[in-house]
């Protein structure tokens, strides 16, 4: 708009100079250096493979016949960046070191791999020149994404590589075009260079403007999931931009962040967790729009927090702002906002960056593909991420050990107990006995001593990964006593658990057992040569870098994305660190393998979610009597109409109208309570997911997710009591710790492995099921193939624990009953059956032949796989 700046920009010299002889001192020349007004900032080595050199001879040249101290070369004074390019690949570097010359690739990326696709009018690489390098967009670059980043006394010129001027270039022309309201999924792999990606979306969408040169968003919120702000993310944010005012960190309290809101600040750095309690200090938000940046989406963005911050910034939610005056027109119109305030808002565009897009972040971010499913609307994959050597592949070196065992009774009584939790018990005993510890522990130990510590020049560091605090505990004392009595004071652990742990009466912290580390020191001091190991349960298994990070010991069960977050945290590269290890005592190959392939290339989803099922868990629910519809009505009636929420009066008399329900509830036999439970909770769980998705506008199911809500808040807690203790009724009599597996994990290429989200729902809980103590004895002795000459028994045992890690069978039995759960259970047994024909053809022909044989072994198997993945998710 102004002419006197249009004039200046179109007055800058760009020139392009072949052969550059650029030194007195020698004769040396640069095949193409790119100018600005006579500055060089562009450098070229060109290579073509049809005269024999390709683009290694190129980055050769530049390491070993390049001075870094000639003045076209010095950093930040001369060429800013250095292209070796030839017919097919780019690589690219910002400061020449001769042989420490660290170059990235510049790759557009070739089916979700690395490289470049085919060129049907020429070079693979052609993009470099006539996309990049031209004029406008090399201008753009210098403006608005090189800089320069600071850590402590290293500095490093950052120019994006090419997945991230792609993806930052086309959300920002996306959003000029579309405006606010939309929803934008960026699904980047570990190594993506996510916190630059971030930054410089944020801050070319703070200074955005329609066509009419209207500015497209108010203000630019990045949330983070973590409750301590990601530092990393904070640093390269502000880094890009110093004038005061543009960037305003939430740090303190609530109040902050609604005067930064109000205020207008341009971009606002703030957790998840702060936006619940900021609902009624919000000042007049009219008519603002909003960029919400969402970094790992997966888990920030689901249930009610994100809810209350489409509350705060909700259009249909803003004119809260004026209702000490505004008055509803009815009950209705008030129902339809808070329907409203969950789904898409015309105001707010979410940007959501994530490695692993589950489910439901695909269904409520993602984007509509020529199939009518979502997809992310830019893509780098896993795999293009190791191709390129930004991380490491953690599958390469994958050893797997099996536990044998058995076990006796050790009273002469035989009382009767739950199956269900002597089973529990009885495992709980197994993984948590002295000897099964400590035979791990010397296997974890010698390991790392022979084949880890020497690496990464003697500072390479392990992870033990448990299953529960106690158990880090016990392994904390295991080792430590281990490394005593070895004598190996070279090797030091630390131990990271939440809370107080009591073990027999003695209770232990974190920062007692690592002698006072304070918790947020222990990342630091695990970065130390003092400490090789630390030992985990449910801490640092997500977010957590160092690179030194080599080996991983598992003794607990992975599945899905957990395995995915868990084994990456040894994915990151530093100098020197060329593969990693992970030694799984608990997993099958084929369970991890399922886990990462939905993530290696494209995610895409399965079967989708139908809105239809709400209505048949509202008509199971009505069945039960808990509740009469005009009590839905009334309770909704002083909900939607207080002015205050709080209001005493109402809040006695919807107190009152639960009460009645909660009476009800308690007069239903236990496995109705549990069937009602189930069934509220599924109810409550779709309608909170598919109100995100699709804009409902029926009032009787907001109602009744409204009443539930709170209903389910009142309901008798299940009866926790006494999880079994046998202890001192079993003994271990038999114990072997086996190699079972190693070597890679392959993840397969052009292979699409769905995700799937609630299909069916609700479930009741059975009676408990009573055995004598000595039958459950020989059932868990049997699982666990004591008598290794069964065949048969093995072969069971193999198909059933293939069908317990199959992803599809695992999401349908989280969500189902056990007889919506046998329709995906009854069409993936017989593939398994199939696919094992070799290992025992007798077996695989009667199951395929005999209807009787084939309904018995498929309703135990269903039973026993059912049973399995529901307690290990905790449902």
């Amino acid at each position: 708009m102004n002419p006197d700046t249009q004039r200046l920009y179109e007055s800058n010299k760009l020139t392009i100079v072949r052969q550059v002889r650029y030194s007195e001192s020698h004769n040396n020349s640069i095949d193409v250096v790119l100018t600005v007004n006579g500055i060089p900032v562009v450098t070229m080595e060109l290579k073509n493979q049809m005269t024999g050199q390709n683009v290694s001879h190129a980055k050769h040249q530049y390491m070993t016949d390049r001075d870094p101290g000639d003045k076209i070369f010095q950093f930040k004074k001369r060429s800013l960046v250095n292209f070796a390019v030839d017919t097919d690949e780019v690589f690219m570097t910002t400061r020449l070191n001769k042989k420490g010359t660290f170059f990235l690739p510049f790759n557009k990326g070739n089916n979700h791999g690395k490289g470049n696709p085919e060129n049907p009018t020429g070079y693979k690489t052609s993009y470099l020149w006539e996309e990049v390098l031209q004029s406008d967009s090399l201008m753009e670059i210098i403006s608005r994404f090189l800089h320069l980043q600071v850590e402590g006394k290293k500095q490093t010129m950052i120019f994006p590589r090419y997945h991230q001027l792609d993806v930052v270039r086309k959300l920002i022309s996306t959003s000029r075009e579309e405006g606010p309201g939309n929803n934008y999924l960026i699904q980047h792999s570990a190594g993506s260079g996510k916190s630059n990606s971030i930054a410089w979306t944020a801050h070319r969408l703070a200074s955005l403007h329609d066509k009419d040169d209207k500015k497209v968003f108010n203000s630019v919120i990045v949330v983070t999931d973590r409750r301590v702000l990601d530092q990393q993310l904070q640093n390269t944010i502000y880094q890009f931009e110093h004038k005061d005012g543009v960037v305003k960190k939430i740090d303190q309290n609530s109040s902050q962040l609604a005067d930064s809101l109000t205020s207008g600040t341009p971009i606002i750095i703030t957790t998840l967790q702060k936006f619940p309690f900021i609902i009624q200090k919000v000042g007049n938000l009219k008519d603002r729009t909003y960029a919400v940046i969402v970094d790992e989406a997966h888990s920030s963005m689901g249930g009610q927090t994100a809810s209350e911050m489409k509350g705060v910034l909700g259009q249909e939610a803003l004119e809260r702002g004026e209702e000490e005056t505004y008055e509803y027109e009815s009950l209705e119109e008030e129902i339809l906002r808070e329907i409203n305030k969950r789904g898409p808002q015309k105001n707010i565009s979410f940007f959501a960056f994530t490695a692993t897009p589950k489910y439901k972040t695909l269904e409520v971010f993602g984007r509509e593909g020529i199939d009518g499913k979502p997809k992310p609307f830019h893509l780098y994959s896993m795999r293009q991420a190791i191709e390129e050597g930004f991380i490491l592949d953690v599958l390469e070196n994958y050893t797997t050990y099996k536990t044998y065992y058995k076990l006796i009774k050790s009273i002469e009584d035989d009382p009767e107990v739950d199956k269900k939790k002597a089973s529990l018990a009885l495992a709980r005993f197994m993984s948590l006995h002295p000897h099964n510890i400590s035979q791990k522990v010397e296997v974890i130990v010698e390991h790392f001593r022979t084949h880890t510590k020497h690496k990464l020049e003697g500072r390479a560091k392990a992870m033990v990964v448990t299953r529960s605090r106690l158990h880090a505990v016990r392994y904390k004392q295991s080792i430590d006593k281990y490394l005593k009595e070895k004598n190996y004071s070279d090797i030091g652990t630390l131990v990271a658990f939440s809370g107080t742990v009591d073990d027999e009466g003695v209770p232990y912290t974190e920062v007692g057992m690592n002698e006072g580390i304070k918790e947020k020191e222990l990342p630091e001091k695990f970065g130390t040569d003092d400490y090789s190991f630390l030992i985990v349960a449910n801490k640092y298994q997500t977010g957590f870098d160092q690179p030194l990070l080599h080996s991983m010991y598992v003794d607990r069960s992975l599945g899905g994305i957990q395995a995915i977050q868990t084994l990456s945290r040894l994915n990151r590269t530093t100098k020197g660190k060329t593969d990693t290890f992970v030694l799984d005592f608990v997993n099958e190959p084929e369970e991890i393998q399922n886990a990462f392939q939905p993530y290696y290339e494209k995610t895409i989803v399965g079967e989708r979610s139908e809105y239809g099922q709400l209505y048949e868990l509202q008509n199971k629910l009505k069945g039960f009597n808990v509740y009469f519809e005009e009590e839905v009505n009334e309770f909704c009636r002083f909900f939607f109409s207080s002015k205050k929420r709080l209001n005493p009066k109402d809040h006695s008399r919807m107190n009152s109208i639960l009460d009645k329900g909660v009476s009800r509830f308690v007069e239903l036999d236990d496995p109705d309570q549990e069937d009602f439970r189930s069934t509220l909770v599924a109810f409550k769980n779709l309608y909170s997911f598919l109100s995100q998705i699709i804009p409902f506008s029926d009032t009787d199911l907001e109602k009744l997710f409204t009443y539930l809500k709170y209903l389910h808040t009142k309901l008798p807690r299940r009866d926790r009591s006494s999880a079994l203790n046998l202890d001192e009724d079993v003994e271990l009599k038999y114990y072997r710790l086996q190699k079972i597996s190693e070597g890679s994990i392959k993840l397969e290429v052009g292979e699409d492995s769905p995700i799937y989200g609630p299909i069916d729902v609700g479930g009741g809980q059975k009676e408990e099921e009573l055995e004598e103590l000595s039958t459950i004895i020989d059932l868990v002795n049997e699982r666990f193939k004591t008598d290794f000459t069964k065949a048969d028994e093995l072969f069971f045992d193999s198909v059933r624990e293939d069908a317990i890690n199959d992803a599809h069978v695992r999401d349908a039995a989280k969500v189902n009953t056990l007889d919506s759960f046998s329709y995906v259970f009854n069409k993936k047994i017989e593939d398994l059956f199939v696919d094992r024909m070799e290992q025992n053809e007798n077996l695989t022909s009667k199951f395929l032949n005999d209807k009787d044989f084939k309904k018995v072994v498929s309703e135990y198997l269903m039973k026993q796989v059912y049973e399995k993945i529901r307690e290990e998710v905790g449902v």
